[in-house]
Parts: structure tokens; C-alpha cells; sequence
């Protein structure tokens, strides 16, 4: 028997004191369904209730992880999520604000993926006095500093998600900040081949063969989920895009520390401090923090311990485990009220979105990683002075003038859908941030 240590340890003791964490669980497609796996096999911790359009997926998701026929319970309300709970089942519900009102809820996760249904959880949670998991780097980018302080306005935890690359790669830059680095740049080595046009067409016969719905994988492929990721680390941290869009260099493991630096340092940038990714060999699927040591004697002992030649040198973390390490931020906000990962309280970059085929006046836009548009990751103030719209507002928006194949979308050719609630919480974060305008 290996005894438990550090945050397993502390889980434990937790479980003792007070019984498991209980998550409710807000989506079931696949990183839903990770989670729902993923609980099941740890201590301390458990899914409480799943929320989705139908009950298919999460009783899938519930026998996938071995439970017993009848373990998944319909619910329709907070009293019946309750009852199920506190029985040792798990509630199935299609109604969210039920999933953030049950009384023996702790904690919820967003896994939907949907910047509206998102905003519309993190309220519901907030409202209910729940700590919120964004899974949801979409809703988080669009609305999520806004969200963040009504969290802290109600005493509660708003935080990103462990494992997903945003929080993955802070905990680098937080470790390099802690030992007195300059952080040079930070971000991700992309782990699908970089394709700006692809549709979901293309992609059916893998997506299946991957258990993908085709248009999550096209997100990944036409570059719109790396753009947003790196826009939420540029939120979370203060560093921005060099340049719009970022370098994206095929770069390796051997060579990140003198191409991602400044030119000063025979790098690309123009400058330190900024949120770029990678599409080379040997990073991906981690992250990495590129930093510069401040004194020559510990430039010295980087390079004498094999890190790379210097002055610049690349922090790599060779892995992220996505939804898996998701509950861990769970158990965090609920034992420690402390987020992984949150916004700054100024806006910092933006991901907007360019065109990916000709679009015409009346034409409404399909989702994210459908055949509209992809992801462009901005400095706001870039965005703000391009009146880009952004990403997350794409989704049902009508088109007003011409677009050209690769032109950005603005609020000058497209108008989004005034009857979403993030397209209204956009709009008081937006009037909010005027004092931050030149």
C-alpha cells in the first residue's frame, strides 16, 4: 500500500470531515463524458447530477464508468437531484437552473462548450451560491472576467479548468514567476495539423473514428480553439499577441528557448511577454513557458542541467489531461475557495474571428468550427480599435455586409443576436471597459 501525499492526501482528509465533493455536471459529450469516468475512479470526490438536452448521452456516460442499470435517475427538480443524491445515485436532468438550485450540489462544471448556455450556467451557479468550472474556454473569453467578478461579488469561486491548456500552462508561468524569471512567452504546442479552411464534412470519417462530433474537431483544426486558448492565458496572465493571429512557429523542444524570444535574444518577438503556440515537433500536446533567468549564475546552472543553451530557455509540460484533471479544480474551489485560473480585472486580448468562405448580407453564422469563420486571437486593444466582434458572439449573428474569404468580422459587417444573454452581458462588460480606451 503507497500512503496518499500532497493534494490526494488533503482530499482525503477533506472527505473524512466533511463526504465528497459533489459536482453537477453541465454537458455529456465527451469531455462530459471523461468526467463522469474520470469521478468515478477517484476518492473524495463524485458527479452528483448530470444536465443535458437528453438523457442518452450522460446514462451512457454513467454505464461507461461501471455503474450498475438504474444507478442514473431522471430528475426534473432541485428536491428530486436531491433525493437522488443522497440515495448514491446520479441525477439526469434537462434543466440547468434545477442542476445549480439542488441543495446537494457543491460545485459545477460547464462541458458544454456553448459561449451562450455557458453564461447563462455561470449566472444560474453564481445566483445559487455555487462555485462554477468553466470548461467552457468559449463563454469564458467572451464574458468570463464579467462572470469572475460576480463570483467575487457573491463570495464565490469562478476558476478555469485544470488540464485544459489555459490552466496547464499558468501553472508553469506561476512556477517560473515564483523563482524570479522574466517570462518571455507561454502557450501551447498545437496537437492537430493547422488547417484554416477545413469544414466538418471533411472530417466525419475521423471525428468517428476519434469519438469526435466532426465540428469540436474542426475547431481544433482550423485553429479557433488554439486562438482561444491563448487569448484566455493573455486574460488570465496580462501577456499578448506579438502580432494578430501570433507567430505560430515550427518550432521543437530543442530550439523553443531562442526562436519564441526576443529579437534582441535572436528570437521572433518584438517584444517580451507575450501568449503564442507552436505547431512543431515535440511540444505538443504540452505547453511551455519560455523564460529568461535574471542573473548569469542561474543562466549557468539552466544550462549545465540539459534545459537548452540559454539565455532563453523553454519550460515544457509534456502533457495535459484535459476533462481528467477537471475535478481537481472542482475539489479545489470547494475546499480551498481558490480558482486555477481566472481573469484579470482588465481586459487584455480578444478573440475575434476572420471569414473562413465569402459571406453575404442576410446570412445567419453557424457555430464555431462549422464553415463560417475560425478563431483570431487579438490584443484588445487591436480589436477594440478594429471593432472586431468577437468569437463567442459569431454564433447566430447576420451578416450585413459583404465578408471576403479571410477578412475579419466586425460590428460594422455583422450584428449579433441581440436576444442572447452573452451577446447582453457582452455589451455591459464592453461598456464597462470604456474607461480602459485611450
Amino acid at each position: 500500500m503507497i500512503d496518499r501525499v500532497g493534494f490526494a492526501a488533503e482530499l482525503s482528509a477533506y472527505t473524512d470531515r466533511h463526504g465528497p465533493v459533489t459536482i453537477g455536471l453541465a454537458g455529456a459529450g465527451q469531455m462530459g463524458t471523461d468526467i463522469v469516468v474520470q469521478v468515478a475512479l477517484m476518492e473524495g470526490i463524485r458527479v452528483g447530477a448530470v444536465a443535458a438536452n437528453s438523457p442518452k448521452r450522460p446514462m451512457e456516460a454513467i454505464a461507461m464508468a461501471g455503474y450498475s442499470d438504474g444507478h442514473g435517475q431522471l430528475a426534473s427538480s432541485p428536491a428530486d437531484i436531491d433525493r437522488t443524491i443522497e440515495a448514491g445515485r446520479i441525477a439526469v436532468t434537462d434543466d440547468l437552473g434545477a442542476l445549480c438550485a439542488a441543495g446537494r450540489i457543491d460545485v459545477v462544471v460547464d462541458a458544454t462548450g456553448s459561449p451562450e448556455v455557458g453564461t447563462f450556467l455561470a449566472l444560474e451557479a453564481i445566483r445559487n451560491g455555487k462555485h462554477i468550472v468553466m470548461l467552457n474556454v468559449e463563454a469564458d473569453i467572451t464574458v468570463g472576467r464579467l462572470l469572475a467578478a460576480k463570483a467575487r461579488e457573491a463570495g464565490i469561486v469562478y476558476t478555469g479548468s485544470a488540464g485544459d491548456e489555459p490552466a496547464s500552462t499558468l501553472e508553469l508561468i506561476g512556477f517560473a514567476q515564483a523563482l524570479g524569471m522574466d517570462v518571455v512567452a507561454a502557450g501551447k504546442g498545437k496537437n492537430n495539423p493547422l488547417r484554416h479552411s477545413a469544414v466538418p464534412e471533411e472530417y466525419e470519417e475521423e471525428a468517428r473514428q476519434r469519438n469526435m462530433n466532426a465540428r469540436m474537431l474542426v475547431e481544433f483544426i482550423d485553429g479557433s480553439k488554439t486562438m482561444v486558448e491563448m487569448t484566455a492565458i493573455a486574460n488570465c496572465t496580462g501577456l499578448k499577441p506579438d502580432v494578430p493571429g501570433m507567430h505560430g512557429p515550427e518550432v521543437t523542444r530543442d530550439n523553443i528557448g531562442q526562436v519564441l524570444c526576443t529579437a534582441e535574444d535572436g528570437g521572433i518577438l518584438s517584444k517580451s511577454g507575450c501568449v503564442d503556440y507552436t505547431i512543431g515537433k515535440g511540444v505538443a500536446p504540452g505547453v511551455f513557458c519560455v523564460v529568461k533567468p535574471r542573473h548569469p549564475r542561474a543562466i549557468e546552472r539552466i544550462a549545465d542541467l540539459k534545459v537548452g543553451p540559454g539565455p532563453c530557455f523553454g519550460l515544457i509540460r509534456p502533457f495535459h489531461l484535459t476533462s481528467l484533471e477537471t475535478p481537481l479544480s472542482a475539489a479545489r474551489a470547494v475546499m480551498y475557495r481558490r480558482p486555477d485560473m481566472v481573469p484579470v480585472d482588465r481586459p487584455v486580448a480578444e478573440c475575434g474571428a476572420v471569414a473562413k468562405r465569402a459571406l453575404s448580407p442576410g446570412e445567419i453564422l453557424g457555430r464555431i468550427g462549422q464553415a463560417d469563420y475560425r478563431g483570431y486571437a487579438m490584443t484588445w486593444e487591436d480589436a477594440r480599435g478594429k471593432r472586431a466582434l468577437p468569437l463567442g458572439l459569431a454564433e447566430k449573428s447576420r451578416v450585413t455586409r459583404p465578408i471576403a474569404a479571410g477578412e475579419l468580422l466586425t460590428h460594422e459587417n455583422c450584428t449579433p443576436d441581440a436576444s442572447l444573454l452573452v451577446t447582453r452581458m457582452r455589451a455591459e462588460l464592453d461598456a464597462a471597459d470604456s474607461r480602459f480606451a485611450a
